[in-house]
């Protein structure tokens, strides 16, 4: 497992484990990030990370790709 953040650009990953406290957990949930979900990096722009899930275009921080282990 890495984190998302360290994920190649293109590749469709499964997610396999989400981390943090459980207020950034539901958070993430509530954006699509489930475990088994399928999500895939667009674009990674000076620490910030664009990911496709579930056929939405997301960006999210450095600090919350690295809780997403794929």
């Amino acid at each position: 497992m890495i984190p998302l953040i360290f994920s190649d650009s293109g590749v469709e990953q499964i997610i396999k484990k989400i981390g943090g406290s459980e207020e950034v957990r539901h958070h993430l949930a509530n954006l699509g990030f489930t475990v088994g979900g399928r999500v895939t990096v667009i674009n990674s722009l000076g620490g910030n990370v664009i990911v496709k899930v579930k056929e939405s275009r997301i960006a999210i921080n450095e600090e919350m790709a690295r809780k997403i282990m794929v």
